[in-house]
C-alpha cells in the first residue's frame, strides 16, 4: 500500500488533503506538532508523526525520506519555507520518491486597487510575480528544478481556497460588517480573485500522485466573482448596505495585508490540470456559503476576535504568508 506524509496535515487544505487520501485506500501520515494535534489526526485515521518545520525539522525530513510519497500544504514563514523546501528537495532527489507542493495564485496576484484585470493565466504563461510572494514562486521553481526521471516533483497552483471553515475573501467581508456597519470592498470592487473549493484541491492532490507528471505545474480554479458581488450578497443576507473603502480605510478594516488580498486581482486558469489529469471542479459557487452561522457572527460587533487573514495565508497567495 502506497505511504504517503503530508506536511501541513492538521491545517485547513492540508487537513483535506491527508482526509481524502486516507479515505482513498493510502496509508498517510500526518505532520503534528502538538500531542493534540496528532490526537485529531489519529481520529481521522492518519497516523501523526511529531515534528515541526523549526527545531524539530529533522523529524520531518526523516518521515518524508521514509515515505513513497511526499505533499507539501504547510503554512510556514517563508524563512521555514525556503529551509524546509531545500531540505526536502536534497533528501528526495533521486530517490523515486514523489513530492508535491502546494503554492496558490498570490504569486501572480495583481495590484488593481479594487480594479478588474484582464489578465489571466494559464500554467505556462509568463507573469511578474508578486514581490511579497518572491518565497513562495523561489520554493516552486526549487521544487519544479530537480524533476527527472528519478525525482518525481510536481505544484499544485489553486486559487483561492474556500469551504466550512475558510477565512478567505466571503468571511472578510463578513468581518467589514462588524467593523464599518456595511459589507465593504475597495474601490470599484471589480477585482476578482479565482477560486476553488477545498474538496476539489484534495482530489486534484490525489489525481497529481496517481498521475501527474513529473516537473509539470497545475492550477485549481473553479471560477471567480468580483468582491463587489460577494459584498451585496452579504449585505443582502444581513439586512445591511454595501460601502467602498479607500485602500487607507481598507487597512483599517483588515490590517495592511488583508487590505492588500482584498484591493488584488488574481486570476487563473487551468488547460494542464483539464487536459493530463482530467480534472473537474465539483464545487463552482462560492456563494452557497452565504448565510452561514459561522460567518454570520464574524459581523457581530461584539464577536470574539477573528483570525487575521494572514493567519490563512494559502487561501490568498502562494499561501502562508501572503497566499
Amino acid at each position: 500500500m502506497t505511504s504517503t506524509f503530508v506536511i501541513g496535515a492538521t491545517g485547513f487544505v492540508g487537513g483535506a488533503i491527508a482526509r481524502h487520501l486516507a479515505a482513498g485506500g493510502r496509508t498517510v501520515a500526518g505532520l503534528a506538532r502538538t500531542e493534540q494535534a496528532a490526537a485529531t489526526l489519529r481520529s481521522q485515521g492518519v497516523t501523526p508523526v511529531a515534528g515541526d518545520l523549526d527545531a524539530r525539522r529533522s523529524a520531518v525530513i526523516e518521515a518524508a525520506s521514509a515515505a513513497d510519497e511526499v505533499v507539501y500544504a504547510a503554512q510556514a514563514g517563508p524563512d521555514r519555507e525556503t529551509a524546509t523546501v531545500a531540505e526536502l528537495t536534497n533528501a528526495l532527489a533521486g530517490t523515486g520518491r514523489t513530492l508535491v507542493f502546494l503554492s496558490g495564485s498570490g504569486v501572480l496576484l495583481q495590484r488593481t486597487g479594487g480594479a478588474w484585470s484582464p489578465d489571466v493565466f494559464a500554467e505556462d504563461d509568463v507573469f511578474t510575480p508578486e514581490p511579497s510572494a518572491a518565497f513562495r514562486k523561489a520554493a516552486e521553481d526549487t521544487v519544479l528544478a530537480v524533476a527527472g526521471p528519478k525525482s518525481r516533483t510536481m505544484v499544485v497552483r489553486p486559487g483561492l481556497i474556500w469551504g466550512p471553515g475558510d477565512h478567505g475573501h466571503l468571511p472578510m467581508i463578513y468581518q467589514s460588517v462588524a467593523a464599518t456597519g456595511a459589507a465593504a470592498y475597495v474601490g470599484e470592487g471589480l477585482n476578482t480573485y479565482s477560486h476553488v473549493h477545498v474538496d476539489d484541491v484534495a482530489r486534484l492532490f490525489a489525481l497529481a500522485l496517481d498521475n501527474g507528471r513529473t516537473g509539470a505545474l497545475y492550477h485549481a480554479v473553479a471560477g471567480e466573482i468580483p468582491n463587489r458581488w460577494i459584498a451585496e450578497k452579504v449585505a443582502e443576507d444581513l439586512g445591511v448596505g454595501t460601502r467602498s473603502v479607500t485602500p487607507g480605510q481598507a487597512a483599517a478594516v483588515w490590517g495592511e495585508f488583508g487590505a492588500l488580498v482584498m484591493a488584488a486581482s488574481s486570476r487563473i486558469r487551468a488547460p494542464r490540470t483539464r487536459r493530463e489529469l482530467g480534472w473537474r471542479p465539483e464545487h463552482t459557487d462560492l456563494l452557497t456559503l452565504i448565510g452561514e452561522e459561522r460567518l454570520r457572527k464574524l459581523a457581530r460587533p461584539d464577536r470574539p476576535a477573528a483570525h487575521h487573514p494572514a493567519d490563512h495565508p494559502r487561501a490568498h497567495l502562494p499561501g502562508r504568508a501572503l497566499p
